[in-house]
């Protein structure tokens, strides 16, 4: 019998991304292949992202690819909740799952191309660390699925469900099994960093033969002792983040907060529903900075938000001028099925959210410019991820998350291979990224 093969498809969020290297180690257990293209997959899986509008038309044109191409398609994720707009346009699907249903998904693959009959899982060994869809030498450690918060414009919680937290103990053997494959980032990942352990009342867990409480702040605290970058993404700005900064600053996490605003406008967030947000938030922002002056803050807003006025506006670009936040991204606010923002009165006309969006990023981009213009003739530490076709390595420093940030390219005068950390000296940059020369190498 020959070796089954399965193709893979991972759409979305770094979330859905940990999700489908789940359901790839499960399978690679049981003795499946991975076929890195579509002729050569006895079946495919595409893990969809349901989010917003466009995110969905992306999930519905792979599946239509998947099935032009191969014919057998499984799909699970996000948009695997409403079975029915999957099947109305690609009605000839094998299975429809939503997110974290891993079970399901093998067990449709189990139905479509059985395992084999002689696997032994002792010989045919997985890796430790798992089957992972990023490059060696970073890796994403979610540490709970759902959430809490019921934004008026997101559908989360009924995609992913209510907040459950992982058990501390194995976040922990997770993130060092992945540390002894040779990871050395690992970036923290869930729907509601700071929110991790609250459905558990913060209980105690054990790692090495001692009690960890189920919080961010311990977690942190464990995590620094693994000796690689830790990396805290999508982190409400509870009080609780507070304590965190001193970490930041004594060295022991990247000084890095990946803090979804969405907005600055009192009246905004109230009517997006937004949790922990208050009128102290600069305040504090300048606190964090006075103990960790090396901070780099990323965030997210939306504009063109029900009710939005230009005087709302005005205020949130004055609050970004105020906040110099080193990262931003924008979106445009669009309806997305069962939010219920999608009802809210005073809709923004399109063309005045593409001008403010336009307005966003030129105010933004002038601030993100100026903060990286300050970093010359620094040295700063850099992880190279590659090397481009003429030598050059390319990497990314601690105010830099993988694919959403900026990248530092280097000089080649010193020989480096993907994964090593240098020290390097910063000697010019530009809107987004930096260029710097390698001092020595770290590690």
């Amino acid at each position: 019998m020959t070796t089954p093969k399965v193709g893979f498809v991972s759409l979305g969020c770094p979330k859905a991304l940990v999700d489908s290297e789940r359901i790839l180690t499960q399978l690679r257990t049981e003795g499946y292949q991975i076929s890195s293209s579509y002729e050569g997959a006895d079946v495919v899986v595409v893990n969809t992202c349901g989010f917003i509008d466009s995110a969905k038309a992306e999930s519905l044109d792979a599946i239509g690819e998947a099935i032009s191409e191969n014919g057998k398609v499984i799909v699970t994720g996000c948009m695997g909740v409403d079975e029915s707009v999957i099947r109305q346009v690609h009605p000839s699907v094998l299975s429809v799952s939503g997110p974290q249903q891993y079970e399901e998904v093998v067990r449709a693959v189990h139905e479509v191309v059985p395992p084999k009959v002689d696997h032994d899982p002792f010989v045919d060994l997985v890796p430790p660390q798992g089957i992972k869809l990023t490059p060696r030498h970073y890796a994403y450690l979610k540490i709970s699925e759902g959430c809490n918060h019921h934004c008026s414009f997101c559908i989360i919680p009924s995609m992913r469900g209510v907040l459950v937290s992982r058990p501390i103990g194995e976040v922990m053997d997770e993130a060092q099994r992945l540390v002894k494959a040779g990871v050395k980032e690992l970036l923290v990942i869930s729907q509601d960093t700071s929110a991790y352990g609250v459905d558990i009342k913060y209980r105690s867990g054990f790692w090495g033969g001692r009690p960890l409480k189920t919080q961010m702040i311990s977690l942190a605290e464990a995590l620094s002792t693994l000796g690689v970058w830790v990396r805290l993404h999508y982190v409400y700005p509870y009080p609780n983040v507070d304590d965190i900064i001193p970490l930041m600053a004594e060295g022991k996490v990247l000084p890095y907060l990946d803090i979804p605003f969405q907005h600055a406008s009192p009246k905004i967030l109230k009517l997006m529903k937004r949790p922990a947000f208050e009128d102290k938030t600069l305040a504090r922002i300048k606190k964090w900075r006075e103990i960790c002056p090396d901070l780099t803050i990323r965030s997210t807003f939306i504009v063109g938000f029900p009710g939005e006025t230009e005087e709302d506006f005005q205020y949130l670009l004055d609050w970004l001028s105020e906040a110099q936040l080193d990262r931003v991204g924008c979106f445009k606010y669009s309806d997305v099925d069962g939010a219920s923002a999608n009802d809210l009165p005073d809709q923004v006309p399109e063309k005045i959210k593409q001008d403010r969006w336009e307005r966003f990023m030129a105010h933004q981009q002038a601030i993100s410019a100026a903060r990286l213009q300050g970093k010359i003739g620094k040295e700063i530490s850099v992880l190279v991820d590659e090397i481009d076709e003429e030598g050059f390595p390319i990497g990314r420093s601690s105010a830099d998350a993988p694919e959403i940030d900026g990248l530092v390219y280097l000089d080649k005068e010193t020989p480096v291979k993907v994964g090593d950390m240098v020290r390097a000296l910063v000697t010019d940059a530009d809107e987004y990224d930096l260029y710097a020369d390698i001092i020595r190498i770290q590690s």
